[in-house]
């Protein structure tokens, strides 16, 4: 019989493709991880990772105890939450996340909202950089995120849009894109264009820093930065180019970046995000609050 822990390490190595973010995500030591997924590897009797000096893949049989596993415990964590649920109403604690300045002035105006309705729940405010966002979601760190959407991903739920504002491009002042008023998305082809973390869904990625113009033509890939101030780093120190919302040229001023209107672009949109099989009470009035804050904001 497999205990729980090797599960949860299965779990965690399975989806973070990555030893030592699996361990972060479980709160252990990385030998530890790998301690369990060998053991747990001697008991199945065949590999379930293949693994290189600079990847982790699951195997053939890892991918389809992994396609198996998920969705039991998916149910047996959703059955737990409800049983907690009803034994408590309102009462315990929401955790909560952003990213972003911007988000953070949001979530505390939903966190209002909320509070006032349900004044039993606690509520747990955090910042998560760009690389952790899906982890901590996917991990059970928060209950709830606000970041940027599109975000198509299995097992999990983005709510409707709450705010959208107006893109920008965040370039080097020295750049001739800083002269100008506005640039179109077609001028994308001609910087490098910095990436986001590739724990991130492939949707919100492709969104925000795609592989091609809408003409076709190809926008170059620049570095990969884990958090955004190092991606504005990155532009002031003349790497390459980053697509924002219009919020980043209120809260994030530089003297070595400038934000150029993308006049063609579609707006940046932000919701609220949570796991599919955590959509407990709470969880369910907190989207509720977002809809009134915006409401009551119109």
């Amino acid at each position: 019989m497999l205990e729980r822990h090797e599960l949860e390490a299965f779990l965690a190595v399975a989806e973070e493709l990555h030893f030592g973010r699996a361990a972060e995500r479980l709160r252990v030591s990385t030998p530890r991880v790998s301690q369990t997924i060998r053991k747990l590897e001697r008991q199945v009797g065949v590999a379930l990772f293949d693994r290189t000096s600079r990847r982790v893949e699951l195997s053939r049989v890892g991918r389809a105890l992994y396609e198996d596993l998920r969705p039991a415990w998916n149910q047996i964590a959703a059955a737990v939450d409800r049983a907690v649920e009803a034994g408590r109403g309102f009462t315990g604690t929401l955790r909560v996340c952003f990213t972003g300045a911007a988000g953070g002035q949001l979530l505390v105006g939903i966190t209002e909202v909320f509070r006032r309705r349900h004044p039993e729940c606690q509520i747990q405010i955090r910042e998560a950089q760009l690389g952790e966002l899906m982890p901590w979601l996917r991990g059970g760190e928060v209950d709830l995120a606000l970041a940027t959407l599109p975000v198509d991903e299995p097992g999990i739920v983005a709510g409707p849009v709450l705010v959208s504002e107006a893109r920008f491009l965040a370039v080097p002042v020295g750049h001739p894109f800083a002269r100008r008023d506005a640039v179109s998305v077609e001028d994308l082809a001609e910087v490098d264009m910095l990436q986001l973390p590739d724990t991130l869904p492939q949707s919100l990625r492709a969104d925000r820093t795609p592989h091609a113009t809408p003409a076709g033509r190809p926008i170059r890939a620049g570095l990969s930065a884990a958090t955004f101030h190092e991606i504005l780093t990155h532009v002031g120190a003349g790497l390459g180019a980053f697509p924002v919302g219009a919020n980043a040229r209120r809260y994030y001023a530089r003297p070595d970046v400038a934000y150029v209107h993308l006049r063609d672009a579609q707006p940046l949109q932000w919701g609220l995000l949570w796991r599919a099989d955590g959509a407990t009470a709470r969880v369910r009035a907190f989207a509720e609050a977002g809809h009134t804050l915006v409401r009551e904001g119109r």
